[in-house]
């Protein structure tokens, strides 16, 4: 019985839809609960509470490997997802909402997407069963971000730490020319990813059989229906959470790989190891990312599921948990202050133990 319960830690995870709820049926400073929680109450939490390095015996990663329950807490946030966004789309056509009411709003729906709907997604994208797929794909529609199923997979794990990589943030880059960086040239690259794909099948790219075409006739059949039943401001408003959702996501690539570089002999890249991503043993952020902050070992071996992820010593420790480090990332000043002498000690040391 404890160990079933133990298994549900993660269902922690789904206060952040109902303070979204709340959110949607509220006005003034309770709409922006949400946000209260995810940037000032977590944080606040994680510097108190000591990271936890721990790792599971082989015997009980077989057991996690094997029990459901797992897979099912991922499986229920893609109905969450889509039942906050009616939610969400239903409560913007209220009528007499102010301004502070309306940011309050999106800014919940805005959480939604890129902790339930982007997260989740990019957990379920590196599945290799159809119907978690699928379900991947649906989840990043609520963003409109669907091209990061191809890129991410096929681009970014490819070419993470290196400057060929539009989602690995460079040494003293900041994030908000990251953002602009990383949104447009990993859209671009998902496209030429795609037309590879299809070229070595013998398929002309310029059809259905295209993924890149089919998430843009599908974002826009879906934006453009949310306009058709709710309206065309509802329809903006939903614009703004999703583009909200997909710059949390991209804040989140800023914080993973910030500085870190591959070696690189002729023209071929060391193998990804554990030293090249930014891991975080904090668990309450561990809880409610489903392990996304395990990310050392995420992208030394991406098809190990989140509830099996381990600390690796040789990993680049974060000072503090995920969304601590969202914050400090927005304020590049301390950011640079806090992260940039790290990045030289790594340096040093790498240097060290190549002479």
């Amino acid at each position: 019985m404890k160990s079933k319960l133990s298994s549900l830690k993660y269902m922690y995870v789904l206060l952040l839809p109902l303070l979204a709820w709340v959110s949607f049926n509220a006005k003034g400073w309770l709409t922006y609960l949400p946000l209260l929680e995810s940037f000032l109450f977590i944080p606040l939490l994680e510097l108190a509470y000591k990271p936890d390095p721990n790792n599971l015996s082989s015997e009980e990663e077989e057991k996690r490997k094997k029990d459901p329950v797992y897979d099912w807490q991922l499986y229920i946030m893609v109905p969450a997802q889509f039942i906050l966004l009616g939610a969400f789309l239903l409560s913007m056509q209220e009528v007499g909402l102010t301004l502070v009411d309306k940011i309050g709003r999106i800014s919940a729906m805005g959480l939604m997407c890129g902790v339930i709907g982007i997260n989740v997604a990019h957990e379920l994208g590196h599945r290799s069963k159809w119907h978690e797929q699928f379900m991947a794909k649906a989840l990043l529609l609520t963003s409109l971000y669907m091209h990061f199923f191809i890129e991410h997979n096929r681009g970014h794990h490819k070419n993470v730490s290196t400057k060929e990589d539009p989602s690995s943030a460079r040494y003293g880059e900041m994030l908000y020319s990251f953002w602009v960086r990383s949104v447009v040239f990993a859209y671009l690259s998902a496209w030429e990813l795609e037309a590879k794909r299809l070229k070595k099948k013998g398929s002309s790219v310029l059809s259905l059989k295209n993924e890149m075409l089919q998430f843009q006739l599908i974002q826009i059949v879906f934006t453009f229906g949310i306009g058709f039943l709710f309206g065309w401001v509802v329809m903006g408003y939903f614009m703004l959470a999703a583009v909200m959702g997909f710059l949390l996501l991209e804040t989140v690539n800023y914080i993973e790989h910030y500085g870190l570089e591959r070696g690189k002999k002729g023209e071929v890249y060391e193998r990804v190891m554990p030293h090249h991503s930014w891991n975080s043993d904090h668990k309450i952020g561990r809880l409610i990312l489903f392990e996304l902050s395990r990310h050392s070992d995420h992208h030394y071996i991406a098809s190990r599921k989140y509830q099996i992820l381990r600390h690796i010593d040789e990993s680049p420790q974060m000072p503090t948990g995920y969304p601590g480090m969202m914050i400090l990332a927005t304020i590049p000043p301390l950011w640079f202050s806090i992260m940039n002498p790290r990045i030289k000690k790594i340096r040093a040391q790498e240097l060290a133990q190549a002479a």
